[in-house]
């Protein structure tokens, strides 16, 4: 069950998602100051303040994303440093340090000239504080502080260098991996495109082998008709009303036979239209068992079905029905009477796994390789498009079909079908 919009837990992440660890490391930075400071001013209070203040919400104002936003970000933190340390004793402030806040943010988002820039700019704000209008030259003497200034902005110049040296590292990196994760995004196109080509091919293959089988089993029919068609012909037949009943018969037989024929593999060749919507598997698993019950009971044959809960994703539940009921289909002609044939369903990571046994006669080693062949079959009656009928419908689903067997012990069909299929 999922909560409302406006739950409790939906609250909770919007609160976290504003303030973050940060802005309460900054609250703590500007209380401590603030508490620390050896002067009762007002001013210095408000300025920090603000200082605090903008750094919390400024990340959070789409205003100074752009560059001209970034740029008028440094100045402002420009403009709150040297109002700062000017309210408290310019040259001989305790918080001189200050000015490091925007030349580390420039550091970080600026080239190497604005870095350079900005630093300029502070330290050239710092040294403006030996002004006249600041200091009295009458009793300030500039060798006593002109050596320590240099030191200070020279810190900062070099903590701004190596600040700007992590921050492109980090930028080459993050260009490095967008150009890698580019390059993989093309590779993965490319090698669905090389995917679908192939398959294309395959199918092509498939059709020639499916043609050149087509042709051989409509012989044996075509040449039934033929013989029986030249026995009615004949005058010693034609006398014989129950040898030419017989022909017909035969002819009408042959034709049944080639219609079938030509229908398997018009549904064999013809381009399967997948239709994937949510749907429950136990359901399609269900009707198909209800569908070869009749089968299953008239062999004398047990069917069992070992499924815990519901399984529900995207798939196609008509085709895949069509699929399953082959294979269980196949499960009970395989085995005798007394026997049983075992259908488990059961998750395997992000896929569903659909089991099919039997323990009847089991395929010879050597037809494992071509059960899935056009044409192939085993069955005296049977045309050979089934299961490459069952192995095309699970294909188009994304999934993939083995068969495990041994002869006279029984055969194992294994489906796995993904629930997070892209039928795209």
């Amino acid at each position: 069950m999922t909560e409302a919009s406006g739950g409790p837990a939906n609250k909770a992440k919007r609160l976290a998602s504003w303030f973050r660890a940060q802005d309460f490391a900054w609250v703590i930075f500007v209380g401590g100051l603030i508490a620390a400071t050896p002067d009762t001013n007002y001013q210095l209070s408000i300025f920090l303040v603000l200082i605090g203040a903008f750094q919390i919400v400024e990340p959070r104002l789409k205003l100074f994303s752009s560059r001209r936003g970034q740029i008028t970000s440094i100045v402002l933190k420009l403009v709150l440093s040297y109002f700062l340390v000017g309210y408290t004793h310019s040259i001989n402030s305790y918080y001189y340090s200050i000015f490091l806040i925007p030349v580390v943010s420039a550091a970080t988002i600026f080239d190497l000239a604005g870095v350079v820039l900005v630093t300029a700019i502070a330290g050239a704000a710092y040294c403006s504080f030996l002004l006249p209008v600041f200091v009295d030259w009458n009793v300030f003497h500039l060798e006593d502080y002109l050596g320590l200034m240099c030191l200070r902005v020279s810190f900062w110049a070099i903590v701004a260098f190596l600040v700007y040296e992590q921050a492109r590292a980090k930028r080459d990196e993050m260009l490095l991996t967008k150009e890698a994760a580019a390059g993989l995004a093309e590779s993965n196109k490319n090698l669905r495109e090389a995917q679908v080509s192939l398959r294309r091919n395959e199918r092509l293959a498939a059709l020639g082998q499916l043609t050149a089988g087509l042709a051989h089993e409509l012989r044996n029919p075509l040449g039934t008709i033929k013989a029986s068609a030249e026995m009615l012909m004949k005058e010693s037949v034609q006398s014989r009303p129950a040898m030419m009943a017989e022909m017909a018969e035969y002819i009408d037989t042959e034709v049944n036979r080639m219609n079938g024929l030509i229908t398997s593999f018009l549904n064999f060749a013809r381009p399967l239209q997948i239709h994937p919507a949510p749907a429950n598997l136990r359901v399609v698993v269900e009707d198909v068992l209800k569908q070869q019950a009749e089968l299953a009971k008239s062999l004398g044959v047990e069917m069992v079905l070992r499924m815990d809960g519901d399984r529900s994703f995207q798939f196609d539940p008509d085709l895949l029905k069509v699929a399953l009921a082959n294979l269980v289909q196949n499960a009970i002609q395989a085995s005798t009477s007394g026997q049983r044939v075992e259908i488990r369903v059961q998750s395997k990571d992000h896929d569903v796994l659909i089991l099919i046994s039997d323990t009847g006669a089991g395929i010879q080693r050597q037809h494992l390789e071509s059960i899935f062949n056009p044409f192939f079959t085993t069955k005296p009656q049977g045309i050979g498009l089934g299961l490459p009928i069952v192995a095309k419908i699970i294909d188009e689903h994304g999934g993939r079909i083995q068969v495990f067997s041994e002869a006279g012990k029984g055969t194992r069909f294994e489906v796995t079908l993904p629930t997070t299929g892209d039928y795209s």
